[in-house]
């Protein structure tokens, strides 16, 4: 996908997911627009508080850094307030020294729309409806979990873990498995090991975090990659062979054969993990911040 914004990664995000907004969200939700209107425009010059995704966005604008003449990052704010009440939101940006300048205030409308305008590789939100629409335009998109927990940015690197099955592949294992069993997913996948899977919803976002990590060498690079799948031998062959297909690099690939995730994400220090399967997504969220994708057979 040819960016409009250069050879940047493009990262779309709600004001929701990069700040948060409960309290406000709130009065909207109690008392209406105009309270919620006002509310905003009194407190305009009160930075909000950090989201769930504020940490994964100050990393992937500190890729910048390292290259201040071109820089290799992109995001961009999509948010349902109108430009009167995303003041507060834009002031909050400045507060935090966040270099984001681009942004589409849709004054409740949905703005998944401009997800393909800004042509965005990842579109951030706390929506699902919104989330769910950038998906079906063929966008990968996750929806943002509040957390319980204070994320603290122990490694340096930028650190982006992701499920196998209907998030980087397609769902079509998944479905031999939901209607089958597991011996039939195993006897197909060995089967067809030697057959790449179709491509799932962050198959071209995987592969613009690969663009990048091949700018920098292998001891330098800023990104690190993780596949964190409940896939066990012998079904990892197909996986493994599918990415070499591809010829996508990843770093780190864990093959759990079911066991919970959220204590190999956090020895992994994940800035972001996406899945499809809110059970993983309630395992991974107490540790780290999680994207659930509803995409694939397990949303059906």
């Amino acid at each position: 996908m040819a960016s409009k914004l250069g050879e940047k990664l493009v990262v779309a995000i709600s004001s929701r997911a990069l700040f948060d907004l409960s309290e406000s969200h709130e009065i909207f939700e109690n008392k209406g627009i105009e309270a919620y209107s006002k509310y905003q425009i009194d407190n305009e010059d009160t930075p909000l508080q950090p989201g769930a995704a504020f940490s994964l966005v100050k990393k992937l604008l500190a890729l910048n850094h390292q290259a201040p003449e071109q820089p290799i990052v992109e995001v961009v704010l999509l948010s349902r307030n109108s430009a009167d009440t995303g003041l507060r939101v834009f002031n909050s940006i400045q507060h935090y020294q966040l270099n984001i300048s681009r942004a589409a205030f849709t004054s409740g409308q949905s703005p998944y729309r401009y997800v393909s305008a800004f042509a965005s590789h990842l579109f951030l939100s706390t929506d699902p409806s919104d989330v769910r629409s950038a998906l079906e335009d063929g966008f990968a998109a996750a929806t943002i979990l509040p957390r319980n927990n204070t994320q603290k940015d122990s490694s340096p690197e930028l650190r982006i873990a992701f499920d196998g099955d209907a998030v980087i592949f397609s769902d079509e294992a998944e479905k031999i498995y939901k209607r089958s069993g597991l011996k039939a997913f195993t006897d197909s996948e060995t089967a067809s090991a030697d057959k790449p899977l179709a491509g799932g919803p962050f198959k071209n976002f995987l592969a613009a975090l690969h663009r990048l990590q091949k700018e920098y060498s292998a001891e330098s690079c800023p990104i690190r990659t993780a596949l964190v799948t409940a896939r066990s031998a012998p079904a990892h062959e197909r996986v493994i062979k599918t990415l070499r297909e591809w010829d996508i690099r990843i770093d780190e690939a864990l093959f759990l054969g079911g066991m919970p995730k959220g204590q190999f994400l956090k020895s992994f220090e994940a800035d972001v993990f996406f899945d499809d399967q809110s059970s993983h997504c309630d395992s991974a969220v107490e540790h780290v911040a999680t994207g659930h994708v509803p995409h694939g057979v397990a949303n059906e």
